[in-house]
């Protein structure tokens, strides 16, 4: 998974103001949405047993096995726009997305 340069200046800035400069962003594939598959973002100290630890762009990306099968190759974005913004993953492997574009198909 790569993060552009946005979102690692937006994790770094999230990260420090938790008081975890060293953490590193959760990202997992769960069910859900109006597509089957959605993402969930968490900010964490470091990698649990059995993650895949990805750093990037000055940052850490952490994924467990299962989820890593659903983003392998994905990139991941931020956006301080009004209307759609946040942090948005650009998934190659998704063949659907619904019309929110908050939920995937793979």
């Amino acid at each position: 998974m790569k993060v552009t340069e946005p979102a690692a200046r937006r994790l770094s800035s999230l990260l420090e103001k938790q008081g975890r400069p060293q953490g590193a962003l959760r990202v997992a594939v769960i069910g859900g949405g109006c597509s089957g598959l959605q993402y969930k973002m968490d900010l964490v100290d470091g990698p649990a047993n059995r993650d895949i630890m990805v750093p990037t762009a000055g940052v850490r990306v952490v994924v467990d096995p299962k989820s890593a099968l659903f983003v392998s190759g994905s990139v991941l974005d931020y956006s301080d726009d009004l209307q759609k913004g946040g942090f948005k993953v650009t998934n190659p492997n998704a063949v659907a997305h619904c019309s929110c574009g908050e939920s995937f198909a793979a």
